[in-house]
């Protein structure tokens, strides 16, 4: 009997599971193709770019501090003004910084005076001292003179003694001539005594003379030590007067104002700070891992928070510090304790900005930046 049962047939695969397979091998193909481009991206970019989100901006600000004391009379500029290098910023009352110029012009003119008498003095006293050795040649003549005489009433002296004795002359002759002798010795004492007091006189001209040539010898009266003093004096007073008129240091924006009019201010009070806007850096963060391959002088591509991604800013590795921010910090970790857990460090590697861009979009001290340095090169 023939068998009539018919054969299973084979159940028709289903439409969904085809469908599924397309897309598990479609998405394992996207995820090859990611991987691949990762890894070329990896390789070929990747590897020579570092990058942080950890920078800042930062800038050489500028404070600006009065050098004198004293009240201030005018405040010229406000919170946030930006301000040109030499513009005024702060008045501090000049009237007693005045009143010491007007002092020191005034002792000035008297010392020019006082030089000149010195001059003036040294022409008298070269005419004392010439005088003074007149007197000596004409004490010496008369000390001459004098011993002339002396030696000619000794002489008559002598003789009359000599005529007295025969009785030729009278005892009235000879005491005339021993007058005239004991005259004649007290002349000649009286002239030698005159010679002493002359040569004296000329010795004391002469010191005088030397006392006055020490002050003006060596340098003509406008150079002399007691006019360039004064001179230095009034230098001091005028540079003070214009100490009293503030200016910006540098360009840039006002911060940090902390003055008022009236207030007293005392020199070396911080009173505001400029910060350069033209002439920023950004302080880069790195990890201690990223560094092996970063040199002076790689460009760097940064973006700011500020102005978003659209915005290149294009600088060059200009450092890097000389230790990392928890060596610098106040109250820097002990990693000799047993308790040290290793943590990765940041070194701040500062880099220069292009002065162009920053002038296009200026930055200000604090802003986040992204740095990207390109260690190929």
């Amino acid at each position: 009997m023939a068998d009539t049962s018919a054969s299973p047939s084979r159940a028709p695969a289903s439409p969904g599971n085809g469908r599924r397979r397309q897309l598990l091998t479609g998405l394992a193909a996207v995820v090859v193709v990611g991987l691949v481009i990762w890894a070329l991206y990896a390789v070929l970019i990747g590897s020579h770019h570092v990058e942080t989100d950890n920078a800042y901006v930062g800038a050489d600000t500028a404070q600006v501090t009065p050098l004198i004391s004293g009240p201030v009379a005018k405040v010229l500029v406000s919170e946030t003004q930006i301000v040109a290098a030499g513009q005024p910023l702060v008045v501090i009352d000049d009237a007693d910084a005045r009143i010491a110029v007007l002092a020191a012009e005034a002792a000035l003119g008297q010392a020019q005076r006082k030089v000149s008498g010195y001059f003036a003095t040294d022409t008298a006293l070269a005419g004392q001292v010439a005088a003074r050795e007149a007197d000596i040649a004409r004490a010496k003549a008369a000390v001459t003179g004098a011993e002339a005489s002396l030696e000619q009433a000794r002489i008559e002296l002598s003789r009359r003694k000599a005529l007295s004795d025969s009785g030729a002359v009278s005892g009235e002759e000879l005491t005339t001539a021993q007058s005239r002798f004991t005259n004649a010795q007290s002349a000649l004492v009286e002239a030698r005594a005159a010679l002493t007091q002359a040569l004296a006189s000329r010795n004391a001209a002469e010191g005088n003379r030397g006392v006055n040539t020490a002050l003006i010898s060596g340098l003509p009266a406008g150079r002399n030590p007691e006019v360039v003093a004064a001179e230095a004096r009034l230098e001091s007073a005028k540079l003070a007067l214009s100490r009293t008129v503030l200016r910006a240091p540098i360009a840039g924006v006002v911060s940090k104002k902390n003055v008022q009019v009236g207030q007293q201010v005392q020199a070396g009070t911080p009173l505001m700070a400029i910060v350069p806007t033209t002439s920023a850096y950004v302080d880069a963060n790195f990890k201690e891992v990223q560094l092996d391959k970063v040199a002076i002088g790689q460009p760097v591509t940064l973006t700011s928070d500020l102005y978003g991604g659209h915005v290149k800013f294009h600088g060059r590795v200009k450092g890097l510090s000389g230790g990392t921010g928890s060596a610098f910090s106040l109250i820097p970790a002990q990693n000799a304790s047993g308790n040290w857990i290793k943590v990765v460090q940041r070194l701040p590697v500062r880099i220069a900005l292009d002065p162009a861009e920053l002038k296009d979009h200026p930055l200000r001290v604090g802003l986040s930046m992204k740095a990207d340095i390109d260690i190929s090169k």
